[in-house]
């Protein structure tokens, strides 16, 4: 790093993947969950009641995340991956079909289209932020479409790291060319698009409750939307396509009588993780306040770095910082990356690289694609190569993050 970072005053000392001493006595994970006595207390009066599962904490978990968001209608889920797979099912994505989606991501945002039959298309992203690029959709639709390919039902965007992708100029496209936008939300519980809440795009969006995203319930997930045809889609896809609502039913042979009126699943969320969900939405607020202390202070440290780059935000955006991506600068950055990543957890700092591109992986390339989308898609190999993902979450400490910082210091002199 040049002499004019803020942390260019850290000690040098000798890396401890060279046999030095590391910057920590104990490991720092890339993210962790926050659970207070509050939290648990909602959970002990949960396992107390009446209701394990099928109770009445679905609901005011569902409603507290539609409020937050600002949407009409929540589906509580078992995971985020289930979140998925019942937005496309509720969308009419089908055996046939084809989404358009981002390469940087977790699998499950394509393994979802999968479930049913369907094969992802892929955007390229922005090298710079990892968003999924609206020019490389947009040039997507425009060649299926004059190719005469109408299979294409779905763009589904990544709020990739926390930070909302460009919904506006996504929604347009999907009206230009009749097909549906969704938003993988998984990321950005707690972010803001303009003057909106994250997550709020589409026809519907999906959120994870997974113990590093912003908010946890163990396992969980949600989908969001303002259709009331698609929320009484995604009811009885979650319970097995059963509909008890008296109103709903064929016919009533009495009290006890439902329908399974199509094939579903059991995805429910039991009552237990939504008591904790419940417990922290009412700690949002506080848990994104202090992602982003931590995304400032990190930005200060780096912005005058040599080795290091920082992802871009856009000016009417705010990140909710689920993860804070780096970027290794220079020539063979692949090369510096693994370096990187390797002297980081011999430091006991716990970074992760989010994501390995989808269509790498050899279940796709083996089984599921076409064409080499490696080529298509140069800015998610660049992302790729460059990306690492700091420590993050709220529970952090000054000096854990003084640590991370002084890591990456010892590291960059090292590469100089």
């Amino acid at each position: 790093m040049q002499t004019n970072s803020p942390i260019a005053g850290c000690r040098q000392s000798s890396l401890a993947i060279k046999g030095g001493k590391p910057v920590r006595n104990n490991w720092l994970p890339y993210g962790h969950q926050v659970v207070d006595d509050e939290d648990i207390a909602a959970v002990t009066a949960a396992l107390t009641s009446d209701f394990l599962t099928q109770g009445p904490r679905i609901q005011e978990f569902e409603n507290a995340v539609a409020a937050h968001v600002g949407v009409k209608y929540a589906v509580a889920i078992a995971n985020g991956t289930a979140a998925l797979h019942a937005a496309y099912e509720a969308a009419g994505i089908s055996a046939g079909d084809e989404i358009i989606t981002t390469p940087i991501t977790f699998a499950a945002t394509s393994n979802a289209a999968l479930y049913l039959g369907a094969k992802p298309l892929y955007a390229d992203v922005d090298p710079d932020t990892g968003l999924i690029s609206a020019a490389s959709v947009e040039k997507l639709l425009k060649e299926n479409r004059a190719a005469g390919n109408k299979k294409i039902k779905a763009v589904v965007a990544v709020d990739y790291a926390g930070q909302p992708t460009d919904y506006d100029t996504l929604q347009a496209l999907a009206d230009q060319y009749e097909v549906s936008l969704m938003i993988d939300a998984a990321h950005s519980l707690g972010a803001r698009y303009k003057e909106r809440a994250g997550g709020f795009a589409g026809i519907m969006s999906t959120m994870s409750f997974h113990p590093v995203k912003t908010i946890t319930t163990g396992e969980g997930g949600i989908i969001l939307t303002n259709d009331e045809k698609l929320y009484d889609r995604l009811l009885a896809f979650r319970s097995h396509g059963i509909e008890k609502r008296r109103e709903r039913l064929q016919k009533d042979d009495g009290p006890w009588y439902h329908e399974m009126q199509s094939l579903g699943f059991n995805y429910r969320m039991c009552d237990i993780q939504a008591a904790l969900g419940s417990s922290q939405m009412v700690k949002l607020p506080g848990f994104i306040e202090r992602r982003l202390q931590i995304a400032a202070a990190y930005t200060a440290a780096l912005k005058d770095s040599d080795t290091y780059g920082v992802t871009t935000t856009g000016g009417d955006r705010q990140s909710a910082y689920h993860l804070f991506p780096i970027l290794i600068k220079g020539e063979n950055a692949g090369e510096k990356r693994r370096f990187v990543f390797e002297a980081l957890h011999k430091e006991n700092i716990g970074v992760q690289v989010h994501y390995i591109p989808t269509y790498q992986m050899p279940y796709y390339k083996e089984q599921v694609l076409d064409r080499d989308w490696s080529a298509l898609c140069p800015g998610a190999e660049d992302f790729y190569k460059r990306e690492i993902s700091l420590p993050i979450f709220p529970s952090m400490k000054e000096q854990d993050i003084a640590d991370v910082l002084e890591a990456l210091t010892k590291i960059a002199g090292e590469l100089a």
